[in-house]
């Protein structure tokens, strides 16, 4: 059942919460994708199995979250996740991350690092909106961003994406790959090698720039940027019980 949690922001956020024992875990949906995506649900089910807490919730402009999508930006949807993460859980917690749910998390990584027990990323974007949609814009289509404060890229889903000037300014002030990544905790980052949004190159330079001591990087051959297949599906669960067994403190109380 969708609960809602009215942030400090303002802004309302819709949320499904499982209670349980032991360190929890919290996923943070990619791009226009929302909590009832097929990753969120399958591993809401696998916690429940666990007796695991879990949070899966919409980013405003997202799913059932109030707001539209294209008001927003990469800053808003991080203030969105901690919102969630300081209301909705107790300790420290295990976030899993897909695509710019990976670059939220490292944001949240380094605003309250005391607050996360490890991070699994899959395909994870960091700083997408300057790497990819700006450094990929045309001259027309940069000049179109100025003129009219927005431009629409090909999703490759029923619609297409708005890219909002907002969303590529904001983006620069949350860019998580121009200085060291301190991440002191164990790091799982998983991607497919048929991904067509997020390159494998995107994921050696993840790695390459965390600093931190307990750092894998596994590509799935022939996985695509949904990251949904059973076989996906049970990756994801393995990276999550491998951080489990590799906490600092050595437990899962």
């Amino acid at each position: 059942m969708t609960d809602f949690l009215d942030a400090p922001t303002g802004r309302r956020l819709a949320y499904n919460h499982v209670e349980g024992e032991g360190v929890g875990v919290v996923f943070l949906g990619g791009f226009m994708s929302d909590m009832a995506g097929t990753k969120a649900v399958a591993l809401e089910q696998w916690a429940r199995a666990q007796g695991r807490p879990f949070l899966r919730f919409d980013y405003s402009g997202h799913g059932e979250s109030d707001g539209r999508f294209e008001d927003g930006c990469i800053g808003d949807w991080a203030e969105d996740a901690l919102a969630a993460i300081e209301a909705l859980t107790l300790g420290p917690q295990v976030l899993v991350g897909s695509s710019m749910g990976g670059w939220i998390s490292l944001i949240l990584a380094k605003r309250i690092a005391e607050q996360i027990a490890g991070f699994v990323g899959i395909a994870a974007a960091p700083d997408f909106t300057q790497d990819g949609f700006w450094a990929g814009f045309d001259a027309d289509q940069r000049t179109a961003l100025e003129r009219d404060g927005v431009v629409y890229l090909p999703s490759g889903y029923d619609s297409d994406y708005p890219i909002s000037k907002r969303l590529i300014e904001d983006g620069r002030s949350n860019l998580v790959l121009r200085d060291r990544l301190s991440l002191p905790f164990p790091v799982r980052l998983l991607q497919g090698t048929n991904d067509g949004s997020v390159t494998r190159e995107t994921a050696l330079r993840l790695m390459d720039h965390i600093d931190g001591a307990d750092v894998r990087l596994t590509f799935a051959k022939g996985a695509d940027h949904s990251f949904s297949t059973i076989e996906c599906l049970k990756m994801v669960e393995a990276a999550i019980f491998d951080v489990l067994g590799h906490m600092s403190h050595g437990d899962d109380a």
